[in-house]
């Protein structure tokens, strides 16, 4: 869970001989630079509509709403809430004041997306076409503000939260929607939605009402799921409409449980699963796991999953809030399908492939507002192997990377959109940063296709200079797999589009990369941020509305030759380099 980029490259001061910029790096492209970045940069929604996952709900940003609230933002510094939110912009509402928002597709469910300074609660009222419903979605700070200390250069973060609500009407396209603040309330988005009626449970299975569950969420379930999960070997466990409360975790093995669906079958629980080893087929479908993990305690097992599925598992339609990461998968997890799942709100990752990962396969999942890594591969202490993130969407991490992968063989990185990535991370990370041994570097074939990254990298405070929308870092050994990062598409980011690193301050080479295929559209300084030795190939990269320069090649130790960036042809906005490696380009416009 510890993303911690906190090595002696911190404390570097950069000098080169003057001229050597020039002999030494490999100038690309013909074309001249476009405007600064963020002024001119294509829509993210225009460019990329098919990048992510297929989301069974529509988002309205605060901010293009109608709404007489104050505008708060942009902003890409570290510790204002509006640096966290989606598009770095959200709508203050003071007591009395709303926003509209105007639906585009039928609807009878909505979550807001909300901020409330520390310590405070309130509600917000909801009216459709001007008519006020009588309900409200609850707001409190209780589960914002959060700390980390012990990761270097973390402030206090995780400024968001998510409020869900059932509108008891199917409202149609051109229906209003208002939520009318009685407390200081920031809102960044509002997701609406066209919520089915709860699925009728499978024949056979065994209702966890049977075995004295209570679902009004008042009793303990807990020796009702226990019994459940353990009689239901080998068959379904039905977890019906309802609110149900599980105060210790489970172990379950050869069992499905499925709910009626991830807004009708809620558990109440900040420890769901929590075990070693398991023999596997193990089935977790549409049911909602809601915590009430309020700090980040990295010794403790607060999550929906902690441990091992076993082999030929899998996790789909879930709805986890609140916990510290939704799954902390260690063990054997070979062949487990992790699909069609929304992971919202957590302390710290949202899922992380801890080790021994064969032929995992996560796609198709939306994760937003992590306070760490939202998807992590960690091969520590067994490889991960053929393991494949694809097709997923992810929205403000808060805290580390978008998608991080660190060691590993044969991984595949596809079709995925990551946007407004915050402190200490980048969109996507495939790094050789071993946070423990045995440890084991990337190997064999990385392909990362076909990918879009908005507003993504950030300034680490520990470095003292950005992280790129994509970074490569031989962190603690050199990258010598087979690294190809194809049709890449970079949006609007707030410092550079690719960046090559040794993180550790040790001048670690970078082999084997090559970028084949990328649209840059708007970065505040370079397209390229190579600052270690090796070699690398670039083909078909296309960068306007560039900031500052198209390369910065300035490697550290300085004794170390630079990155040899090789011309694979077809590249444009790459002809110019920043000049002074003694200082960082600051981002333009």
């Amino acid at each position: 869970m510890r993303s911690v980029m906190n090595a002696p490259y911190s404390s570097r001061v950069r000098r080169r001989l003057a001229g050597a910029v020039s002999a030494c790096a490999v100038l690309l492209g013909a074309v001249g630079l476009g405007s600064p970045a963020h002024a001119g940069a294509t829509d993210p929604a225009e460019a990329a509509p098919t990048a992510g996952a297929a989301l069974p709900f529509v988002t309205q940003e605060a901010e293009d709403a109608a709404h007489d609230g104050a505008v708060v933002g942009p902003d890409i510094t570290q510790g204002t809430v509006a640096s966290e939110a989606s598009g770095r912009t959200a709508v203050e509402l003071s007591a009395g004041q709303s926003v509209t928002f105007t639906l585009t597709e039928p609807a009878n469910a909505a979550t807001v997306v909300y901020n409330v300074p520390e310590g405070g609660e309130g509600a917000l009222a909801v009216a459709v076409n001007g008519e006020a419903l009588g309900l409200t979605v609850p707001v409190s700070s209780r589960h914002q503000y959060f700390e980390a200390p012990w990761i270097a250069g973390s402030t206090t973060h995780h400024f968001f939260t998510h409020g869900r609500l059932a509108l008891e009407r199917d409202l149609a396209a051109g229906d209003t929607v208002s939520f009318t603040a009685d407390t200081r309330v920031t809102v960044d988005t509002a997701d609406f939605e066209q919520v089915a009626a709860p699925a009728e449970p499978p024949a056979g299975a065994l209702d966890v009402t049977e075995l004295g569950a209570d679902p009004t969420g008042q009793g303990d379930s807990t020796q009702a799921f226990v019994q459940a999960v353990a009689q239901g070997r080998g068959g379904v466990v039905w977890i019906p409409p309802g609110e149900y409360r599980v105060d210790q975790p489970l172990y379950v093995e050869n069992v499905t449980l499925a709910g009626a669906g991830n807004w009708h079958s809620v558990v109440r629980a900040s420890r769901f699963i929590n075990q070693g080893e398991s023999p596997g087929s193990v089935e977790l479908r549409d049911f909602a796991v809601v915590g009430d993990v309020t700090e980040r305690v990295d010794s403790a097992p607060d999550n929906f999953v902690n441990g091992s599925l076993g082999p030929n598992s899998s996790v789909s339609g879930m709805w986890l809030q609140h916990l510290k990461v939704g799954l902390w998968l260690t063990g054997t997890n070979t062949g487990l399908v992790v699909e069609g799942n929304r992971i919202v709100d957590m302390a710290a990752d949202g899922l992380n492939l801890n080790g021994n990962a064969d032929g995992v396969l996560v796609r198709d999942n939306y994760l937003r507002n992590t306070g760490d890594d939202a998807l992590a591969m960690w091969s520590l202490p067994e490889a991960n192997r053929n393991a494949t993130f694809a097709d997923n969407t992810v929205v403000q991490p808060n805290l580390a990377n978008g998608i991080a992968v660190y060691g590993g063989e044969d991984i595949t990185v596809s079709g995925n959109l990551v946007q407004d990535t915050n402190a200490l991370g980048s969109g996507i990370a495939l790094s050789n940063q071993a946070f423990m041994e045995p440890f084991f570097p990337l190997a064999g074939t990385l392909t990362v296709d076909g990918n879009t990254l908005v507003r993504a990298g950030a300034h680490n405070p520990n470095w003292d200079h950005p992280m790129a929308a994509l970074r490569v870092d031989a962190y603690n050994h050199p990258i010598q797999a087979d690294v190809r990062i194809t049709d890449t598409t970079v949006l609007d980011s707030p410092w550079s589009a690719f960046q090559f690193v040794s993180g550790s301050g040790t001048g670690l080479a970078t082999d084997g990369v090559t970028i084949d295929g990328a649209t840059v559209d708007g970065v505040g300084t370079v397209v390229v941020q190579a600052e270690t030795t090796g070699e690398v190939t670039l083909a078909n990269v296309t960068a306007g509305n560039v900031g500052v320069a198209g390369v910065y090649n300035c490697p550290f130790p300085t004794g170390v030759p630079p990155l040899v960036l090789h011309d694979g042809g077809g590249n444009t906005g790459l002809d110019t380099e920043w000049e002074d490696c003694a200082t960082w380009p600051q981002p333009a416009g």
